[in-house]
């Protein structure tokens, strides 16, 4: 019993490193396709359009809301210190050094991540990625760099947007319900929030989409069982990518900030 007890164990740890294994290969191959030619300049485009474009409107709607009940929240904190005026920079700060890269990190996860997994895994159990490996065509410059470029550069794109929003939903409800005059938001807002808050809000969008990019097309690479084990890839792509993104989040927090 006790043997058994031990040998569960050692698979799981041993499946696990496996995994971990054939993760850090796929990277390792998809940062070597990056300048090595020829490249699919037309399938980046696609991709960009699929995931930066085709999501302003979530972002729009998610990070307008955000400073909008962020700015409620607050306020009552404030208000008890009459101090409603730092209502301005607290949402600020929050959305730009955390809930900006964040939220839209885990909207685009959930929205393109599970449609990069299974699209690469219905490809993988019709075999059609095993005709590309017939016709001399890596799998992973094709089909995997085109995404990881694609959403590396847009998550920090449609975070700018968010944070602006996001301030903008805040002001709105400063001014409207809370009585802040707009000149004490905005010179509040210019005095807390720092052009470093900003910036390194975008190093942790630019991680957390290369993650998300990477795992999804992970996922999708590993499908097996047909139609289930695309289901069971697109759900599992993001839940990791998901959870990857959070746990990453506070280890980059710690050293950007």
């Amino acid at each position: 019993m006790t043997t058994k007890v031990f040998e569960t164990i050692g698979a799981a740890v041993i499946g696990a490193l496996e995994e971990v294994g054939r993760y850090l290969m796929l990277v390792y191959e998809t940062l070597l396709w990056l300048v090595k030619p020829p490249y699919r300049i037309e399938l980046l485009i696609k991709q960009v359009d699929f995931i930066g474009v085709s999501s302003l409107s979530i972002i729009l709607l998610t990070g307008g809301f955000t400073g909008a009940v962020m700015a409620l929240q607050t306020s009552h904190a404030f208000r008890s210190f009459d101090a409603n005026v730092m209502v301005g920079p607290a949402v600020a700060l929050a959305i730009t050094r955390e809930l900006g890269p964040v939220l839209s990190a885990l909207m685009i996860a959930g929205r393109c991540g599970s449609s990069m997994a299974a699209e690469i895994g219905t490809m993988k159990v019709t075999e059609q990625i095993d005709a590309l490996h017939t016709m001399a065509v890596s799998p992973v410059q094709y089909l995997v760099v085109p995404r990881v470029v694609a959403c590396t550069l847009m998550i920090p794109a449609l975070t700018v947007i968010f944070d602006f929003i996001g301030v903008f939903g805040a002001w709105v409800v400063s001014t409207f319900l809370l009585d802040v005059p707009s000149k004490h938001f905005y010179d509040s807002v210019l005095s807390y929030v720092k052009l470093s808050d900003f910036t390194n809000g975008l190093v942790k969008a630019t991680a957390f989409g290369f993650i998300i990019a990477v795992v999804s097309c992970f996922k999708g690479m590993g499908t097996t069982r047909g139609a289930a084990g695309v289901g069971k890839a697109t759900t599992e792509s993001v839940v990791v990518s998901s959870v990857t993104v959070l746990i990453s989040d506070y280890f980059l927090t710690a050293m950007l900030f």
